[in-house]
């Protein structure tokens, strides 16, 4: 009897020990669900979508990272919007909305949309930190384009990409941001699902949006999806509460994770918000 419970004892050690250990060791892969670039679905988007320039970027640290510029035409100083995708996304998800500056969604205004690093043609590999330094490297060439109003530089960040979205309006002077189906941490999150695992000791990648909120004074457009299975509402609701500027929000009815797009405020919403004058 002795003998069974010193090996029991043994096995819940190792799996106390263990499982830990192989959740740290994943959670890379956990996080971020890297999405490639066909070449099929690079030839389609110059073929279907002529005003979507290729573009390629150097992050801070050398790091190549690969998009496409939407411009407006006959627009002398554009809006322009900086697209931080979910993460499992590969961004050119996004030009089937606003790949067309006319009969897009948002005629009339421009689009700078980057593969996270690892993702689509974009060198690297993901992180927190390597995220957050592409988001401002994009921001800062985004800022010297000719056509382009520097003073309406909006941020959109769609879950993952709500965090460098955030860490981004923390660091430089966005118009405003745009947050669809975000949250207020990451191990806000992660405690959620991984509730018996020391998430606060082990998590790599914190994305703490809800620490930098009140501080920021951009204003905010938050859309949740009232049906969201994979980000509880309560995390969004969250870190809107704790914006520190002016707000709004919109509540998708029957809307999920990944179904937020074909809602009818979902487009309308932004179109509206991208249009408000600069004061």
């Amino acid at each position: 009897m002795e003998s069974l419970f010193v090996s029991l004892l043994k096995i819940a050690g190792a799996v106390a020990i263990g499982l830990p250990l192989v959740v740290y060791l994943a959670q890379d892969s956990l996080i971020f669900y890297r999405q490639p670039l066909p070449d099929a679905r690079r030839a389609e988007i110059a073929q279907r979508f002529p005003a979507a320039t290729e573009v390629v970027l150097a992050s801070a640290d050398g790091t190549k990272l690969h998009g496409w510029l939407v411009r407006p035409q006959g627009t002398e100083r554009a809006p322009l919007v900086l697209y931080f995708g979910g993460n499992a996304e590969e961004a050119s998800y996004m030009l089937e909305a606003v790949g067309d500056p006319v009969r897009g969604d948002t005629p009339g205004v421009a689009w700078l949309i980057f593969n996270y690093r690892g993702y689509g043609a974009s060198e690297g590999s993901p992180s927190e930190r390597g995220l957050i330094a592409d988001a401002l490297a994009q921001y800062d060439h985004a800022s010297q384009l000719p056509g382009i109003d520097a003073q309406r530089i909006f941020a959109f960040g769609r879950s993952l990409g709500s965090g460098p979205a955030v860490a981004l309006a923390a660091q430089r002077p966005l118009r405003a941001v745009i947050l669809v189906s975000p949250f207020d941490s990451l191990a806000a999150v992660a405690k959620r699902y991984y509730w018996y695992l020391p998430v606060d000791w082990m998590l790599k990648h914190r994305f703490d949006s809800i620490a930098l909120a009140p501080a920021l004074k951009q204003p905010l457009l938050c859309l949740i999806a009232e049906r969201d299975e994979v980000i509880p509402t309560v995390h969004a609701e969250r870190l809107f509460e704790a914006w520190g500027g002016p707000k709004r929000k919109a509540v998708l009815a029957a809307a999920g994770h990944n179904t937020t797009d074909a809602h009818p405020l979902f487009w309308s919403s932004i179109r509206e918000f991208l249009a408000q004058p600069v004061h």
